[in-house]
């Protein structure tokens, strides 16, 4: 169960988080708390796993990196192999498991297009199986927001 302050700082981070040089009081004054309680409140969040990540979102393609989405079709007897494989490059943001013929589907994020090229060879080398990558052709934004 979330209190009220919980609730309340789920519902506004939705919205984003401010850019200043304090922005845990300038949200704090918002929700009519202290910056030590945001801050707590916040901590609490993530030991739970009611919030799962805090931090910034970058867009890296316009910073001169590559992102992508990738799929592979891994044998049910090599996939904990290959995800141990993929799982453990940093530049895999996010990697699960499917029930479908592309059994494995990750987020690949690199500094450069080039090594992004790199990362996917090396997970092919490393697990044996092709890579699918699958850039996007088009962006779309939908603000939605869950109030809880």
């Amino acid at each position: 169960m979330m209190d009220d302050l919980e609730r309340r700082v789920i519902n506004d981070l939705q919205g984003g988080f401010p850019i200043c040089e304090r922005p845990f009081e300038d949200m704090a004054l918002r929700l009519r708390t202290s910056e030590q309680e945001l801050m707590a409140c916040i901590g609490r969040l993530l030991e739970r796993g009611v919030l799962t990540r805090f931090g910034p979102l970058y867009h890296a393609e316009r910073m001169g990196g590559a992102l992508t989405l990738a799929a592979m079709r891994i044998p049910r007897a090599d996939f904990e192999q290959a995800a141990a494989v993929v799982n453990a490059m940093p530049e895999i943001a996010h990697n699960y498991a499917r029930d479908h013929a592309f059994n494995m589907w990750f987020v690949l994020a690199t500094e450069t297009p080039r090594q992004q090229d790199e990362a996917i060879a090396r997970i092919e080398r490393d697990t044996g199986h092709p890579v699918y990558n699958l850039p996007k052709i088009a962006e779309y934004f939908l603000d939605l927001k869950l109030t809880v």
